[in-house]
């Protein structure tokens, strides 16, 4: 997949996560709990996944997901099920503008920390035009989230 490609999907990517949010509130309206909103959210992901995998590799690819799991293989599971939480309580309480700036400028500072941790040469990794790039971006999410909060 050359970069175009790959750049093309993450833009539908984030399309795709405002709209998600902002059904997954309407959800969240309709019912009792948001944990019912975050149960419908991850069965519908789990179905979908299991049943390409079995298409796929058929009982053998199950068996080797279970055969291959760890203990930790929890936590992305535990991660990911806080970001829809905090994704939609923030989307009822501050709107989807102040929270994709704030998840987008966190995101991007774990990011540059994540790839400065994994080089031979941490400060290569962060260069200058890095940087002033996170601090525009982190300036801007400020200046869209001083009024909601």
């Amino acid at each position: 997949m050359n970069a175009s490609l790959t750049l093309a999907m993450l833009a539908a990517a984030g399309a795709a996560l405002v709209i998600q949010n902002l059904l997954m509130v309407r959800i969240t309206q309709s019912v009792s709990t948001i944990l019912i909103t975050l149960v419908a959210n991850s069965a519908v992901g789990l179905v979908l996944l299991v049943s390409t995998l079995l298409a796929r590799d058929g009982v053998a690819g199950i068996t080797e997901a279970l055969g291959a799991a760890r203990w930790w293989w929890l936590l992305p599971g535990l991660l990911g099920s806080y970001f829809v939480f905090a994704g939609i309580m923030s989307y009822q309480r501050v709107g989807a503008a102040a929270t994709i700036s704030v998840l987008v400028a966190s995101q991007l500072l774990a990011g540059l920390a994540a790839d400065a941790l994994k080089a031979e040469n941490p400060l290569s990794r962060l260069g200058l035009p890095s940087l002033v790039g996170a601090a525009l971006l982190v300036a801007g999410a400020y200046l869209i989230v001083r009024d909601r909060v």
